[in-house]
């Protein structure tokens, strides 16, 4: 079973929305882990936010920043040098996503554009961010060190907010939305930072002579994550807080998780798991606790 790959999402899907707890998700991380089964963290947090989760999570795997902005990859990752990547500290850094100042210049010309002001969170105080996203303060200031994406929020009619994403669209960038904001990011998404992990990781099999037919599962929750679920072959989507999926995601192959943030994760993971261990080795027993 080494030969898959699971990609997440964080918020609303491994962690909950509101606590960011992952309790209800060890049974299925443990299991992922007796299995040898990478778990590549994909989020719209920043690196600095990361970092902490990481380490409680004893989690050594590469990681997916910022909507899919860079790809950081611990060093001795893979036997290869990773192309287009510069080192700092204990990573190689693969980075597809436009520099934030250019951002936050962008947004400020659609602002005017709109004639509606639009609040990023370059422009909010740590007791706003900790407000609006319910994050303690320390980490409210580890979300707000951001390097290419900047969340804002929109406040209006949906004519506005249509306007708004066309100006981003007609100035050569992307928007996407992810839970409470709006994401203005360069063109760069979820799903192309995980195509290139995916490459890595196949290239790695090829120099220890293993197959190449790695099958990939993808979970997520929100817009921000379609382009994710489009690129792995078993995506799974994860009920929001009211118990709903999202209704801008449906793809014919979507496995929709029984269960809201980490508890539907578990769920979800473990019963892809029984089925890949009958597919491969039909009796052989996995490692899974009870729900």
């Amino acid at each position: 079973m080494s030969r898959y790959i699971l990609f997440t999402d964080l918020d609303g899907c491994l962690l909950d929305n509101d606590t960011y707890s992952f309790d209800e998700a060890r049974p299925a991380l443990e299991a992922l882990r007796s299995e040898n089964i990478p778990v590549i963290l994909v989020s719209g947090k920043t690196r600095a936010e990361i970092e902490p989760l990481r380490e409680r999570l004893d989690h050594h795997n590469p990681f997916i920043v910022e909507n899919g902005a860079a790809v950081f990859v611990p060093l001795n990752t893979f036997d290869f040098p990773l192309e287009r990547s510069r080192r700092r500290s204990h990573y190689h850094i693969i980075e597809l996503g436009t520099p934030y100042a250019l951002l936050r210049d962008v947004l400020r010309q659609i602002e005017d554009a709109v004639g509606t002001p639009l609040q990023g969170f370059g422009d909010l105080s740590v007791d706003e961010v900790m407000a609006t996203t319910g994050l303690s303060r320390e980490d409210a200031l580890r979300a707000m060190l951001r390097e290419f994406d900047e969340p804002f929020l929109v406040n209006g009619p949906p004519r506005l907010i249509e306007e708004v994403c066309r100006q981003i669209v007609t100035r050569g960038l992307s928007w996407t939305r992810g839970g409470r904001f709006f994401h203005l990011t360069g063109n760069n998404d979820k799903g192309r930072a995980a195509d290139i992990l995916l490459r890595c990781y196949k290239r790695q099999g090829r120099l220890a002579n293993l197959p190449d037919d790695i099958e990939t599962i993808g979970i997520g929750d929100s817009l921000n994550d379609l382009p994710l679920l489009l690129t792995v072959d078993r995506p799974v989507l994860v009920q929001k807080p009211d118990g709903s999926y999202d209704p801008d995601i449906n793809l014919p192959n979507l496995i929709r998780a029984p269960g809201i943030g980490p508890a539907g994760w578990n769920r979800a993971v473990l019963e892809l798991l029984r089925q890949v261990s009958e597919e491969t080795s039909p009796g052989r027993p996995v490692n899974i606790r009870a729900t």
